[in-house]
């Protein structure tokens, strides 16, 4: 992604909805039951880690199965197995909500030698706070656990440790591991889950195949068939994506399921991991991931604090029209019309549809794409706009979309356009699609659909006193697949440059 471009807009539910969500999350409603049980007697390392002997009664309080690791030690059998592996889990699990809670301040350490602790200022905000207050507390612990999913697997880090040298250096190239490129490879990950979610070409909010969201960050774009060791990099990725979300759902991240262990072991398994030879009915068995509306909140934060352009179906509502026009400009269409509904949904229709007028005049670069969006705001009024529109049928600049706006109504007595109106128009209409779209297929379909319905056009067209009629000239000849009508384009385009002096 870059920075430079705006993202596209995403709907947010509202705040005491997301604030109830990150309060319901599973591991950041366990730290704060952690830190409300917290008391005189909890020691903590000086680290604020909580000490081994105390882990088990607060896997305890927070009532996860296995929580009496001594009795599982005791036990005997293949359930003494079983126990002991659950006490263990169980214990992590206190571990980890622990940590959050000190990450996030709900805990904090009042004596770092003795090792003491009491519940911290966060705490008070999540029970009595607003809900951007218990927001924040999330994304604390959300910043926390992301820390976490880049790290590598903790047994591998304990056997490093006990290698490390007399000086205590830690050998990370022997891991093949980079903090900073893990870091940044869940970032993209994650930048693109954002994408699909927020894109209008994407699957909204239904879940992601995993495969898909591996070979995103792997496989280039211009790569038409991945080789075998594309394929295989996919695969390492896929696996290390799995244990990374598994990590990020118990915060309220994402809803995910992760890869059927069942799969990895049957015939072509691997290669199926890696997109290779997936039945779309068993796409599913190698994980899936969905964006929660909560991860949508905190991945957008994240994606400000890093300096994205990151916009908000809603935010333009309490703008001028023209703010409303300019904003929408790079909207995808659905996008566009919801925030445009929004904004009307604020003011009167006959006031607003003035308004909508005014802000769509203009020279410059930008004003053919706001007058496509004023359109087709306008067409969202209602007949009731008729009046504003017919005080425009004498601009140059907004009679031909008056004229076109009435007579899609059917409206009666609309004037006929003259001729300079009607090639000034389509001028400016081709350029507001060119902004909109760039050379799209549906561009360069309405530019053969022009040049054959209309003999003659480019010996007009070049005349037209429009800003964008060189540019738009230009686009013809390199959008139409006819040699001769391309050529005749360009020609026109050159006439165009040299009446303006360019």
């Amino acid at each position: 992604m870059s920075d430079s471009s705006p993202l596209p807009p995403v709907r947010l539910r509202p705040e005491a909805e997301l604030a109830r969500d990150a309060l319901a999350t599973p591991l950041l409603s366990r730290a704060a039951r952690l830190a409300r049980w917290a008391g005189p007697e909890t020691r903590v390392d000086p680290g604020g880690e909580l000490a081994e002997e105390q882990l088990p009664a607060a896997a305890e309080v927070l009532g996860l199965v296995g929580a009496n690791a001594e009795g599982a030690a005791s036990a005997e059998g293949a359930g003494a197995v079983e126990e002991a592996g659950a006490a263990e889990e169980a214990v992590g699990l206190a571990d980890e909500a622990w940590q959050v809670a000190v990450h996030t301040g709900l805990v904090t350490v009042t004596d770092e030698e003795r090792g003491t602790v009491e519940a911290g200022e966060a705490l008070r905000l999540l029970t009595s706070g607003s809900p951007r207050d218990v927001l924040e507390v999330w994304l604390g612990a959300l910043e926390a656990v992301l820390a976490d999913a880049s790290v590598p697997d903790l047994g591998e880090m304990e056997a490093l440790l006990e290698e490390a040298g007399e000086d205590g250096e830690v050998d990370l190239s022997s891991l093949d591991w980079d903090p900073e490129a893990e870091a940044a490879f869940l970032d993209g990950v994650l930048g693109n889950l954002y994408l699909l979610t927020a894109g209008e070409d994407g699957p909204g909010e239904g879940p992601v195949p995993l495969p898909a969201l591996a070979a995103s960050m792997i496989v280039p774009e211009d790569m038409e068939e991945p080789t075998d060791e594309v394929l295989e990099q996919v695969s390492d990725a896929l696996m290390r994506l799995d244990d990374q979300f598994r990590l990020l759902e118990p915060i309220g991240l994402v809803e995910f399921r992760p890869v059927d262990e069942e799969v990895l072991t049957e015939e072509g398994g691997s290669d199926g991991a890696g997109g290779s030879g997936i039945d779309e009915a068993d796409v599913s068995r190698y994980g899936m991931v969905r964006l929660t509306p909560l991860g949508l909140y905190g991945l957008r934060t994240r994606l400000l604090e890093a300096g994205y352009e990151a916009p908000v179906v809603g935010e333009l509502a309490d703008k001028g029209a023209d703010v409303l026009l300019d904003g929408t400009g790079a909207f995808p269409p659905g996008a566009a019309r919801a925030e445009t509904e929004q904004w009307l949904a604020r003011r009167e229709p006959l006031a607003a549809a003035r308004e909508l007028l005014s802000a769509a005049r203009g020279t410059d670069a930008g004003a053919p794409l706001r007058r496509l969006r004023c359109q087709q705001a306008l067409s969202l009024v209602g007949a009731v706009a008729e009046p504003a529109l017919r005080e425009v049928l004498d601009d140059a600049e907004l009679g031909g979309l008056a004229r076109v706006w009435l007579a899609e109504h059917g409206a009666a007595d609309v004037p006929a356009p003259p001729e300079s109106m009607v090639f000034w128009l389509t001028i400016d209409t081709l350029a507001a699609q060119l902004a909109a779209e760039g050379n799209s297929a549906e561009l360069r379909e309405l530019v053969e659909g022009l040049a054959a319905g209309h003999s003659g056009f480019f010996a007009s067209a070049w005349r037209v006193e429009h800003p964008a009629t060189a540019k738009v000239l230009e686009a013809m000849g390199r959008l139409h697949p006819d040699k001769k009508v391309a050529k005749e384009a360009r020609k026109a385009a050159f006439k165009a440059r040299s009446q303006r002096g360019e």
